[in-house]
């Protein structure tokens, strides 16, 4: 949530102006080690990477699989958010920024399209809107989603100019916003032990 958090500060309307892009830059660099850290709690939580098949075969898990593509995933932000901060040429905006950002948002995209799957299995039904683990997965996609539209946005020409930094900006603030959503969503519960009281689940 903090990272989200970071990450909608860097790409709100006018924050650029206000701070510079350096300060934008900043915000999206530590923001980024907040995804990396969360993202390795949860591979780490997803459990093993195999499983048994009936066949007697070893096949890779879903939730692992998502985890750690999404693992992957940031550390490829680390690495464009990390060259954001110094990049002063043309090559250096291709190669060192757009490029792991654009393979950090594939990753992310592919991550969350196997978490969709993965609660859908879970789920038995692909539309279970009283599930908060539902929501939580179809809003990260969207926020994966919009972070492809922001990559495509944010692509560096050979003359230096970005498609369109309207739209890389609305995409890293709208899919930011979503990863917030989507994280608040799978906090734990409050579980009432008592009539005005309540402790964390």
């Amino acid at each position: 949530m903090i990272g989200s958090a970071l990450f909608a500060l860097g790409s709100a309307p006018g924050f650029a102006a206000w701070a510079g892009s350096s300060g934008a830059n900043l915000s999206f660099f530590v923001g980024a080690w907040f995804f990396t850290g969360a993202a390795l709690v949860q591979l780490v939580l997803s459990g093993n990477a195999t499983t048994l098949a009936p066949d007697g075969t070893n096949r890779f898990r879903g939730e692992w699989l998502s985890a750690a593509t999404q693992f992957a995933g940031t550390l490829l932000f680390n690495a464009s958010t990390a060259a954001a901060l110094h990049a002063d040429t043309v090559t250096e905006e291709r190669r060192r920024v757009w490029t792991p950002d654009a393979a950090g948002s594939v990753a992310f995209l592919v991550s969350g399209i196997l978490a969709v799957i993965v609660v859908g299995h879970a789920v038995r039904w692909w539309w279970a809107p009283r599930a908060r683990e539902w929501w939580a997965t179809q809003i990260n996609l969207l926020g994966c989603v919009a972070f492809g539209v922001s990559a495509t946005g944010a692509y560096v020409t050979s003359a230096g100019d970005t498609v369109s930094d309207a739209v890389a900006s609305a995409g890293t603030f709208v899919g930011a916003i979503c990863f917030l959503a989507s994280a608040a969503l799978t906090l734990p519960r409050r579980r009432h032990a008592g009539r005005g009281s309540a402790t964390s689940g």
